[in-house]
């Protein structure tokens, strides 16, 4: 499973490459890219360029001929993932004042993506703050039947169309609802509205749920929650004081999201802000070498909106300690006993950022229902999340799901 030498840029490619499970990608046209990018020399730039101009392709005007309403749609759907791709490096990129472009196309491409589904997804904006969340609610039909809901969880780096492919079509294929949104953090309330991560998911989740239980057509006793990637940390915080969830899955688990950082950085940090950042800006900016510091800015910026204005001018942000004590404080150990509803968690080999967690996470859980599902190299699951396996992904959750969801 090796598309390029350097290990964060093939998870990316073989992210991209998975999602073809689901229409979000081409097999062909990823592998076109990932020819491409090696052949002109893999580099954050050759990265960023390939993938946007794949976006742009898919969006253009056909020549000749109209395209048909589903080839538009997935179209749209795959144009969204290739400018999430190239999203991702842009920050290590010659260009990373275009990071907000990059972002705003991804999302016109998922908006138009959801506009012509069938059902259209209904959209809002969901209260929150003094910046709302904006929501993508999907249904099977529109026929008003009162169904299951999945709430769909992001971490801190994916887009939107990562929700399709790890829930929307298996949730509306069984006969549930789905819902996709932007929390803190998380596309529009990060790259627009410049919001950070709230170590309070709960915050957010509570209004999503206050919004689902007042629609006719959302069955209240029957509302679940998953949480990927980091949302492995998110969605557990919120199902432990959001007591109208009845379950909930995390992949994989998060006790703590600053665990994924290098020791030799969370080392640095003190209780004092001033020494902290002394260090941070005489002895660990300038030994680091280009693509280390374009992964720090990119890990950074969800937690600091000055470290990622910073980052699109091309510098770096000389306050670490900032953000670095927002991420200790999402450490959610002592609230995971808490959670008083069925369980699923994803455990994955070769677990690249929260490597033992879910295990951990699983022996504080006090819920009879819990269950922890490994995904290993025999079925080409291992890696954070199973880039290559979202079908098996999916049809794990939504089996347990109606398993553990008394009607579904």
């Amino acid at each position: 499973m090796t598309l390029f030498k350097d290990p964060a840029f093939n998870f990316n490619g073989l992210w991209a490459l998975g999602a073809s499970a689901f229409r979000a990608a081409e097999v062909g046209e990823v592998l076109t890219a990932v020819n491409a990018i090696n052949k002109a020399g893999l580099s954050a730039q050759t990265y960023t360029d390939t993938f946007r101009r794949l976006g742009d392709q898919l969006l253009r005007p056909p020549q000749g001929f109209t395209h048909d309403r589903e080839t538009t749609r997935f179209r749209a759907l795959r144009a969204a993932q290739y400018y999430g791709q190239a999203l991702f490096f842009v920050l290590g990129s010659g260009d990373p004042g275009k990071e907000q472009q990059l972002y705003r196309a991804g999302r016109g491409a998922w908006d138009k993506f959801c506009g012509l589904c069938d059902p259209a997804a209904v959209t809002a904006k969901v209260p929150y703050g003094t910046k709302p969340l904006p929501v993508w609610f999907f249904r099977p039909d529109a026929s008003g039947e009162r169904r299951p809901t999945v709430i769909l969880t992001n971490g801190s780096d994916g887009q939107n169309v990562d929700m399709w492919t790890y829930g929307v079509p298996t949730a509306l294929a069984r006969g549930w609802n789905a819902l996709v949104y932007d929390g803190p953090g998380q596309g529009q309330l990060l790259f627009d509205d410049q919001v950070v991560f709230t170590p309070r998911w709960e915050t957010v989740v509570t209004p999503l749920v206050d919004w689902l239980v007042a629609r006719s057509d959302v069955d209240p006793d029957r509302i679940a929650l998953t949480g990927l990637s980091m949302g492995g940390n998110l969605a557990p915080r919120a199902a432990a004081f959001e007591n109208r969830i009845a379950a909930l899955v995390v992949m994989p688990g998060c006790l703590s999201p600053w665990l994924a950082f290098p020791p030799e950085l969370r080392k640095i940090v003190t209780p004092d802000k001033e020494k902290t950042n002394t260090i941070w800006n005489k002895e660990i900016v300038p030994e680091l070498p280009p693509d280390a510091a374009a992964t720090i800015k990119k890990r950074i910026e969800p937690f600091s909106v000055p470290a990622m204005l910073d980052a699109r001018k091309g510098e770096m942000f000389t306050d670490f300690w900032t953000p670095a004590k927002l991420i200790e404080s999402m450490d959610i150990t002592n609230v995971v006993g808490r959670i008083k509803v069925p369980t699923l968690l994803f455990d994955y080999e070769y677990e690249q950022f929260y490597p033992g967690q879910t295990r951990q996470m699983f022996d504080k859980l006090t819920d009879a229902s819990r269950y922890l599902a490994k995904f290993d190299t025999t079925t080409g699951g291992q890696l954070h999340c199973s880039p290559m396996a979202p079908q098996q992904h999916c049809d794990l959750v939504f089996d347990w799901l109606q398993d553990e969801v008394p009607g579904s």
